[in-house]
């Protein structure tokens, strides 16, 4: 996760509990001439399609590309197993006006519910936190998971605010960092990495939703 060494100003903000968008839960997409994948939750271009979700034969989550072609990417992880977490998870999801499924989806993708994940950039925990902005975001100590929780979760909803409860953005942003995403045109980002993330989250993000 790219995020900013130091959010500690945007912090000072107040925590305003704006909704998600309206049809936040469904994600639109296309291909341009070069090969790039644009997502987006508010289509204003004709060529987006819904992107639809389905499954696969062991169950994991995929999204379909409207041409009915292949996934760009890897597959989904199946929805993991957050029981030890759930209460952390609840208690953040009314603290800062999250749907439980968005912090799941997020944490699923993260760490695959690993407390003690630790990425090749130093990123920690549930929902991978740098120790830099660990420290902007109170955390003490990011490998407790309710610490882990609450951190994320407070910065998904900095991140909403940001973006007027865009999903989209708000989670490009939390994989890229706010300044990838204005650079962008205030868009995703070409970034494989980033659009693969996008695309998970959202999907998992349907599927804890829908209660799979």
């Amino acid at each position: 996760m790219g995020w900013p060494s130091s959010i500690a100003q945007a912090l000072t903000l107040a925590l305003v509990a704006a909704p998600l968008a309206a049809g936040a839960g469904e994600v639109y997409s296309f291909v341009d001439p070069d090969g790039v994948i644009h997502f987006t939750n508010a289509p204003s271009d004709p060529r987006y399609r819904q992107v639809r979700r389905t499954r696969d034969v062991a169950g994991l989550y995929r999204s379909t590309p409207p041409d009915g072609g292949s996934p760009q990417g890897r597959q989904l992880p199946a929805a993991g197993r957050p029981g030890p977490y759930l209460d952390h998870v609840r208690a953040a999801s009314a603290k800062y006006a999250l749907p439980e499924a968005l912090i799941l989806a997020v944490m699923a993708v993260e760490s695959n519910f690993d407390p003690r994940a630790l990425s090749d950039k130093g990123a920690m925990g549930l929902m991978q936190l740098m120790p830099a902005t660990a420290r902007d975001l109170y955390v003490s100590d990011a490998w407790d998971p309710a610490q882990n929780i609450e951190g994320g979760s407070r910065y998904l909803r900095l991140l909403a605010n940001q973006y007027a409860g865009d999903m989209v953005r708000t989670l490009a942003a939390y994989n890229a960092g706010p300044e990838a995403v204005r650079r962008a045109g205030d868009a995703v980002p070409n970034i494989p990495e980033t659009q693969e993330y996008v695309r998970k989250v959202v999907a998992l993000y349907q599927a804890y939703k829908a209660g799979r």
